[in-house]
């Protein structure tokens, strides 16, 4: 693999239309791009069933019915998971809050939830929610200027009032790694649960929600070179005995329930178009757990050059601020930085008018911009995936 995976980057852009506008596409932290087999997937869909609903009544709705099945065994393996423990709606953001609903129904005065100080506001603001039934929401700041997260910090917030912790496996803005299973083993041995946001890792590092340990899980198949979704994982222990608002039809914890309404099927079909992607990138004719794991190997393999290039050209200019570890330590390759004399929009509107596309603002990264001191005006964020090339990087960095 390593000696194929040089000449297998050209072949591999290829299968993304937007990369042939010859833009350096760096932004893959808000979406990433779609490969032509889930483009495909979407039309294909459209063109046979158009808005068509799941029915068993008849021969397109049962097909489709069919696909939503897939589409949730496929989501399953990919976070090694069971399909009935495994919601797919709209986004992260909005099955979150659907979660919160269920907690505001379970705890009230007295109990505590933990707030890590490195999330984006989807695994934040859902959970302050439950202030309003008299829920304590505690922060767990990043210690600066490398913003990790210390395993002794949370200790000294942990109580047996804590009923949950909320934490990213990725930062969206920094670029920051968390040790994903140490938190979750600290968090159960005090008796809570963890909620992980894989929203960021997902498209760096294959989600497995069974070695991370933790009680739910969610990421966001648009940021996995998928369309407009959202996923959530439920463990078995807790999904039968949720209270989220439901139709009420619904069987108690059938996971359907939280997915509120009708899906969008023609999504769900890019998803998997998406997966085969994968499949086919791990060098497998069939899509099994060893198969994602042999694309995310590869995955690894492209970014490791780039994300190194990047970080260490960024942490090596005199006129730029890069915020975070200043090198490879405990990160994946997404930058947040700002250049002197600039306003994050000002250096983005610069670089974009030269073909290189990168991101200004805070990306609802709230409480860890705050911390630095750089919110709401933000940063400038550089968000790199497995097609991104040593090229791209060498323009932005040009551009600078």
């Amino acid at each position: 693999m390593t000696t194929a995976t040089p000449a297998l980057a050209p072949r591999l852009r290829e299968q993304f239309p937007p990369l042939l506008a010859g833009r350096a596409y760096l932004d893959n932290a808000a979406g990433g791009l779609l490969p032509l087999r889930a483009i495909e997937a979407i039309t294909a869909h459209l063109m046979r069933y158009g808005a068509t609903n799941a029915m068993p009544g008849h021969q397109p709705g049962a097909d489709i019915l069919a696909l939503k099945h897939r589409a949730r065994a496929a989501t399953a393996l990919f976070l090694n998971a069971q399909p009935q423990d495994v919601a797919l709606a709209q986004s992260a953001t909005a099955l979150a809050f659907r979660l919160s609903a269920a907690f505001a129904r379970m705890w009230g005065p007295g109990d505590e939830v933990i707030v890590s100080g490195l999330e984006h506001e989807a695994n934040a603001s859902p959970w302050r929610e439950l202030e309003r039934v008299g829920v304590t929401v505690k922060v767990w700041h990043a210690r600066k200027p490398e913003m990790y997260l210390h395993a002794d910090d949370l200790a000294g917030l942990l109580s047996d009032r804590t009923r949950l912790v909320s934490v990213t496996a990725t930062s969206n803005a920094l670029g920051v790694a968390v040790d994903i299973p140490a938190v979750t083993a600290q968090v159960r041995a005090a008796g809570g649960w963890t909620v992980v946001d894989a929203v960021h890792a997902a498209p760096h590092t294959l989600p497995d929600v069974e070695a991370w340990g933790a009680d739910f899980v969610m990421f966001s198949p648009y940021k996995v070179f998928g369309p407009h979704l959202g996923a959530l994982w439920i463990s078995p222990e807790h999904r039968p005995h949720l209270p989220w608002p439901k139709l009420s039809f619904v069987p108690d914890g059938d996971i359907t329930g939280i997915e509120h309404g009708t899906p969008q099927f023609e999504l769900l079909a890019g998803w998997l178009g998406t997966l085969d992607y994968l499949r086919e990138l791990g060098d497998s004719g069939e899509l099994t757990r060893a198969a994602l794991v042999s694309a995310y190997a590869r995955i690894a393999e492209l970014e490791k050059p780039v994300a190194e290039r990047l970080i260490s050209g960024l942490a090596a200019m005199d006129n730029v601020t890069l915020y975070g570890p200043q090198d490879m330590t405990g990160r994946v390759g997404t930058a947040a930085f700002r250049v002197d004399g600039e306003t994050p929009e000002q250096s983005a509107a610069r670089l974009t008018a030269i073909g290189v596309d990168v991101a200004a603002g805070h990306f609802y990264a709230v409480q860890p911009l705050k911390d630095l001191g750089l919110y709401p005006e933000g940063i400038v964020r550089v968000s790199t995936a497995h097609y991104t090339t040593l090229d791209d990087v060498e323009r932005l960095l040009a551009g600078i």
